[in-house]
């Protein structure tokens, strides 16, 4: 649990930790085993990103952004066991995100996050794909 404050005092310290020019701050908020919901803060975007077996859930907290999900990942490349990242998304389908949108992006799906505002502040948790 959680409570309304401890995710504001999250934030703001995750806020006040990323030096200049960070564009990306991922922190636990709640845990319970390998089940994980953080606190993540984007200021500037990733790469476009694929997860093989896990889903993505996120509320959006804070903030502005957009989200280009489906499509076709192009130049694929492993990263780590369960990211692969790639240059762009082609043929992907694009939703604009504001404060109190939920979103779940299918395991497999390409996916990407724009920012259009200062930052976007999500609460995601990924959750692992039926067998």
């Amino acid at each position: 649990f959680a409570s309304g404050s401890a995710v504001r005092k999250q934030i703001a310290s995750m806020l006040a930790e990323m030096k200049a020019g960070q564009g990306f701050a991922w922190r636990p908020l709640v845990q319970d085993g390998s089940h994980v919901a953080a606190i993540e803060i984007w200021k500037k975007p990733g790469r476009p990103a694929v997860h093989p077996t896990e889903a993505e859930y996120a509320i959006v907290l804070e903030g502005t952004g957009t989200l280009v999900s489906g499509g076709r990942l192009i130049a694929p490349v492993t990263r780590r066991a369960g990211l692969v990242e790639g240059d762009r998304i082609e043929g992907g389908a694009t939703r604009s995100l504001q404060v109190g949108d939920v979103l779940l992006v299918p395991a497999g799906v390409p996916h990407w996050f724009g920012i259009t505002g200062e930052r976007l502040v999500l609460l995601g948790t990924k959750m692992q794909a039926a067998q």
